[in-house]
């Protein structure tokens, strides 16, 4: 390492890290900084101790991208279920009259794996060292998001910390749900794609070659089905490993494209315009709006800030860009709803709902009864999604399989006939 590396300009990009815990534990993750003394000291100050540090560009990012799809190099963190369970423990203990340092305590001393213990016990740490409860977790960007930290800043001003906690764990609950159902309902299709091109593969590379020496014995004048299904066999097996390998990096490839502001852009925008899949973003996001926005006002954020915190929640960067500018908009005294409409990239219904909330004075009520609506037709999306998909993904595989047996079919009445 060299710690006097610095960018022209100061100009902060992505840095990759390997560090090591006190207990030894080998920790990977990425941060942006200006310098490479920058990460190393932001480390330090995590207690942990730098082994590797190296730009994430070009082969960098690559190699990171590739750890990340086969599970590495991800940076110490609570996972959904353990925040979820560390936010509503820790609102129990407070609302029971525990100060906030035994809390911790407790909770680190029963964490279910070490490596939730890490992260509680740096909080813990944190805290004690004397800074305010939002700054510690806000130094722990990875576990806690800038909600999360958003809602505790406004708990501990208002001195309502264990409601505000209660509502988070709310919150991350609603927000585990919205994605198990999705990831549920796409359990069986994505098992049936699995299995389709698993079969025909084997069909190509195991079945099919059987035949061939018997075709070849025979000298028959095969069928151009035959010859075609053939030579796709051959090509699987000649080239198969190196087609997936290169799939992996293609896709690692795109995740690092995707990284530049204005392709990610174009293709969140695409995206939203896909027939069925769009609509459903459409409603995931505008539930997610709502939620968010409504859970931060009820707990006194005021609307400019709650926006702010908003914006940084919703994954699509064409929805977050409208949002920035209705903040813009608000900021000035405009209309939330009117500006949100204006970029037709949420729902109408949403911003029908935004006006009513904004004429009637209620908009943090009206935001939250709007996001049991859109949550709600999301998982009714989701069902017709589903209910298209799997008969059309058995269609179009059992066209292919019934394809390639018609084939050898044809090939083996042309040895019938040539035998005859």
């Amino acid at each position: 390492m060299n710690p006097a590396q610095t960018l022209p300009d100061n100009e902060a990009i992505s840095w990759r890290y390997r560090a090591v815990t006190a207990d030894g534990v080998i920790s990977h993750g990425e941060m942006t900084a200006v310098s490479e003394a920058q990460v190393i000291s932001r480390l330090r100050r995590r207690k942990l101790m730098p082994v590797r540090i190296t730009p994430a560009t070009r082969g960098g990012a690559l190699g990171g991208e590739l750890l990340s799809l086969l599970g590495r190099g991800r940076e110490t963190r609570l996972r959904g279920r353990e925040l979820t369970d560390f936010t509503r423990k820790l609102a129990t203990m407070l609302t029971a009259g525990l100060d906030l340092d035994r809390a911790l305590r407790f909770l680190g001393e029963t964490a279910i794996s070490p490596r939730s213990a890490r992260v509680i016990d740096t909080l813990r740490d944190r805290v004690r060292d004397g800074e305010a409860f939002a700054s510690a977790l806000e130094a722990s960007p990875a576990t806690f998001s800038k909600l999360y930290v958003g809602l505790i800043k406004a708990g501990e001003a208002g001195g309502a910390l264990p409601d505000a906690l209660l509502r988070l764990a709310d919150l991350l609950e609603r927000e585990r749900g919205m994605k198990a159902t999705v990831q549920s309902a796409m359990i069986y299709p994505i098992v049936l794609i699995v299995a389709s091109v698993f079969s025909v593969v084997l069909l190509l590379t195991h079945v099919l070659p059987q035949f061939v020496p018997l075709f070849a014995e025979n000298g028959a004048s095969l069928p151009v089905a035959t010859k075609i299904v053939i030579a796709a066999g051959d090509f699987l097996t000649a080239w198969g490993v190196v087609l997936l390998a290169a799939a992996i990096v293609a896709f690692a490839l795109v995740r690092i494209a995707l990284r530049k502001p204005h392709l990610r852009l174009a293709f969140d925008r695409a995206l939203l315009r896909i027939p069925v899949v769009g609509t459903l973003l459409r409603e995931i996001m505008a539930a997610q709006f709502n939620r968010t926005l409504g859970t931060l006002m009820r707990n006194g954020v005021p609307l400019v800030g709650a926006l702010r915190i908003t914006e940084g929640v919703i994954g699509n960067t064409a929805g977050a860009i409208s949002i920035s500018e209705a903040t813009r908009v608000v900021r000035e005294g405009g209309s939330l709803a009117s500006s949100l409409e204006r970029s037709k990239i949420f729902p109408e219904t949403m911003t029908h709902f935004l006006k009513v909330g904004e004429e009637t004075a209620q908009l943090a009520a009206i935001s939250l009864k709007a996001a049991d609506i859109h949550e709600e037709s999301s998982r009714v999306t989701i069902q017709r999604l589903l209910a298209i998909l799997v008969p059309a993904i058995t269609i179009i595989m059992g066209l292919i399989v019934a394809g390639i047996v018609s084939a050898l079919l044809l090939a083996m009445l042309s040895l019938n006939d040539l035998a005859q």
